[in-house]
């Protein structure tokens, strides 16, 4: 008897951290993760109500920095005014579900653009040079599962112009 409860608690200790691990444990997301191939900008985001509208822009990728999979990953970015301290605009996603990042691997491009921008009948390269405009800092957030929002960093949004790709569509030959 006293042997069987000797090998029970290791095989409960196993178990649970086994179970611990599987379902992502939360970790230190400014250890757990790189953020790599970083852009930032004005992303020219069409017109609205007739005038051209630019939105400040972060684009990166993040590197699982573990030897463990990552899962269950949020970001949130918070744009500011630079010299304001009230967020001007903000972007959320969910990066990295349940099927996890593995050890070592890098995610797709994460983009992350502000609700807010500025709209002006002008070009937008002008707008970029418009006397009223205000440029924008972005701070990063980050957390895994449960655990406290973290900052990966701050950036400022330079005044580069970000126009959207343009794909053309594939279309059947002419006979």
């Amino acid at each position: 008897m006293p042997m069987r409860h000797v090998f029970v608690v290791p095989l409960v200790a196993w178990a649970v951290l086994t179970l611990a691990a599987c379902s992502g444990a939360n970790v230190d997301i400014t250890k757990a993760v790189q953020v790599t191939d970083l852009t930032t900008g004005w992303y020219d985001a069409g017109v609205e109500n007739g005038l051209n509208k630019l939105v400040p822009t972060i684009g990166f990728r993040l590197k699982n920095a573990m030897a463990i999979p990552l899962r269950n990953v949020q970001l949130n970015a918070v744009f500011r005014r630079i010299g304001e301290t009230e967020e001007w605009g903000a972007s959320y996603i969910r990066v990295i579900q349940n099927e996890g990042l593995a050890a070592g691997a890098t995610t797709n491009e994460i983009v992350l653009r502000s609700n807010l921008g500025y709209t002006s009948t002008d070009a937008r390269s002008q707008m970029l040079r418009h006397s009223e405009f205000r440029d924008v800092r972005v701070k990063v957030f980050a957390k895994q599962g449960s655990a406290e929002w973290t900052s990966l960093g701050e950036w400022d949004i330079p005044r580069v112009l970000i126009v959207p790709s343009y794909k053309p569509q594939s279309s059947s030959p002419k006979s």
